[in-house]
């Protein structure tokens, strides 16, 4: 059942530090620990930093997942940008297309525990990333 849903529309550099602060408060909301705060805080902000790099624009959503048996939190990121071309490639570690030391997709999809992209050439790009208490 999801709870709360938190959106952040990602244009600037600003945008990237609100995200952060906004899933962060929203982790410390529902419980998670201090270091799943940092992790889940760390995937938001490589996240909204691709958006702002490579498609300029789009938006990040947070959803609160609260059932009988488990808490967590979505991440969907959603943007209209030029779409990648191999995701396979991008998941690679040490790839990088900006010549950046960030983390990646590679390392968002390690912090989270569930983590899904849908992306082609022309067709910007979703991922959806999933962290349980």
């Amino acid at each position: 059942m999801l709870k709360t849903a938190i959106i952040v529309d990602i244009h600037t550099e600003k945008d990237i530090v609100t995200a952060r602060q906004q899933v962060k408060q929203l982790a410390r909301t529902l419980k998670f620990s201090v270091i799943n705060q940092v992790r889940i805080a760390t995937a938001v902000s490589e996240l909204a930093r691709n958006i702002y790099l490579y498609a300029g624009k789009g938006r990040l959503s947070f959803e609160s997942l609260l059932d009988q048996s488990k808490t967590g939190i979505k991440l969907t990121a959603i943007d209209q940008g030029p779409g990648i071309p191999s995701i396979r490639t991008v998941l690679e570690d040490g790839y990088s297309t900006s010549g950046g030391l960030g983390m990646g997709l590679p390392g968002v999809k390690r912090l989270m525990d569930e983590f899904t992209i849908d992306s082609g050439p022309g067709m910007g790009t979703t991922i959806i990333a999933v962290k349980w208490v």
